[in-house]
């Protein structure tokens, strides 16, 4: 038995023309695509892995929030770094966003993201 999926898109610069949704909802959950520090189309926070995760951080709960779901909801969370030296900053940033709700997280060290500015990508799994 399927049941309804709702697909949500922010008009980010990849969603048309890779063909993905910023969230979807189904089955009881809310997942996000991966977000990075883009703001208005642009990378921000250069060669700053830290407040790039506070910056992706802040996107996907966005995301989340324009479907109706809190932070307090989130229950996963998947941090890709580009380095294994950002895990620090990344952690902490991760920590100041979800201090009290500590999520299943993982964090993976990926070889490169879709652009070599970013540093850090985001996906969240929020219980509806």
């Amino acid at each position: 038995m399927t049941g309804q999926i709702a697909r949500h898109g922010s008009g980010g610069p990849y969603e048309a023309s890779i063909g993905y949704s910023r969230v979807v909802v189904a089955n009881g959950f809310a997942m996000t695509a991966g977000c990075t520090a883009t703001v208005d189309g642009k990378v921000v926070h250069l060669g700053n892995p830290g407040a790039q995760a506070g910056v992706a951080i802040a996107n996907a709960l966005a995301a989340l929030e324009r479907v109706g779901v809190a932070a307090e909801r989130v229950v996963q969370s998947r941090l890709y770094i580009t380095d294994r030296s950002h895990s620090d900053a990344v952690g902490k940033a991760h920590g100041a966003a979800f201090g009290g709700v500590r999520p299943a997280t993982t964090m993976i060290v990926a070889a490169g993201l879709i652009d070599p500015d970013m540093l850090v990508e985001v996906e969240l799994v929020a219980a509806v």
